[in-house]
């Protein structure tokens, strides 16, 4: 049974952050795109109006001027095509790549690139009648509905704002000549787009962070896929500790197959076990076994059943416990007072061999 929204309270995972981008669900809100596209195309039309002009006019001129002497069968008819489609693509190239980049930058200021085929892939529960009521009535339709009005009332304030004090000069242009209008309404197309950027800019930015907050609302995770999410990532804690416990097990018993190799057995009767293990030539004795209480039991048990001297020493003890791991030489502080009982422990070994001799 799927989980009500209302027990989805829990802030996203980045995981889950990162699949939602990986499926190409991402916060984006249209606005800005159109805001991008918008402000690209006053900046083109204020920075090269003057140079798409000529680049068209002269062609054009040059057609109409010429147009009695222009073949238009078969290939020359083709070869006029290409000479006025050069020039137009000559004329308006740059800015409609310019165009083409401002609709980039739209989407990559909002998020990073997006490469999902998720979305073309059909969706049955988007032809649910539910569904659609849904978007039909639902937060989102509120928001675009109230969008539009609001952008509708700006739009036309903005035009009347820009509009209205040149009402006279409008009237006037009836008797200008044609070429003296074009500067006139070019400068006044500019201001009026100006001020339009200006108004979507406002709703741009108000529409983004409510699409994000929808966005993050609909990423928000109950505790369940939290702990579901930590056990795919993670692994179930009941395995991990069953491992962990199996590789317990098995350095031990590594640890008790290797204190019949010891030398000495230096302990704490009661609680602790050190076994060490030294030969002619090494630096310094080696730690090959440790443990307290059970583990130190038994340690002393494998040693007695191995002749391994053991020798009583309690501060001894727990310092080399506290400070050597296994396989490791002892720490230099504790040289002298374990060469001393090494060299007991030799020193009874020669007696012994020297008595059965």
């Amino acid at each position: 049974m799927a989980e009500d929204s209302d027990d989805k309270t829990e802030d996203p995972t980045q995981k889950r952050l990162d699949d939602a981008h990986a499926k190409g669900d991402v916060a984006k809100s249209q606005e800005v795109n159109t805001w991008f596209v918008i402000a690209g195309g006053t900046l083109v039309l204020s920075s090269f109006s003057g140079s798409i002009g000529s680049g068209i006019l002269a062609p054009m001129r040059n057609l109409i001027a010429n147009a009695g002497q222009i073949h238009t069968d078969g290939k020359a008819l083709l070869a006029l095509g290409h000479s006025l489609s050069y020039a137009v693509l000559g004329a308006v190239g740059v800015p409609l790549l310019m165009l083409a980049l401002a609709a980039i930058a739209g989407n990559m200021i909002q998020h990073r690139l997006v490469w999902s085929g998720e979305s073309l892939k059909p969706k049955f529960n988007k032809v649910s009648p539910a569904a659609g009521l849904k978007r039909i009535f639902g937060k989102q339709a509120a928001a675009n509905f109230g969008k539009g009005v609001f952008k509708l009332v700006a739009l036309g304030a903005v035009m009347v704002a820009v509009l209205w004090p040149e009402r006279h000069r409008l009237e006037s242009f009836l008797r200008f000549d044609p070429s003296a209008i074009l500067g006139v309404s070019t400068s006044l197309t500019l201001h009026l787009m100006g001020a339009v950027v200006a108004m979507l800019a406002a709703v741009a930015i108000a529409d983004y962070f409510f699409q994000y907050r929808q966005w993050y609302e609909r990423q928000k995770m109950s505790l369940q896929e939290i702990k579901d999410e930590f056990k795919q990532s993670e692994g179930d804690p009941h395995i991990k500790g069953r491992i962990r416990q199996l590789r317990l097990q098995r350095a031990k018993k590594r640890m008790m197959a290797a204190v019949p190799k010891a030398s000495v057995i230096i302990t704490n009767p009661t609680h602790y076990s050190i076994a060490l293990s030294y030969e002619q030539g090494m630096s310094a004795p080696i730690c090959v076994a440790k443990g307290v209480d059970n583990i130190a039991f038994k340690i002393r048990e494998v040693a007695k059943k191995h002749d391994i001297p053991i020798v009583e020493n309690v501060p001894l003890a727990r310092a080399l416990y506290a400070t050597v791991d296994i396989d490791e030489e002892i720490p230099v502080e504790h040289y002298a007072a374990v060469a001393e009982i090494i060299g007991y422990v030799m020193g009874l070994k020669r007696n012994l061999a020297g008595r059965r001799n």
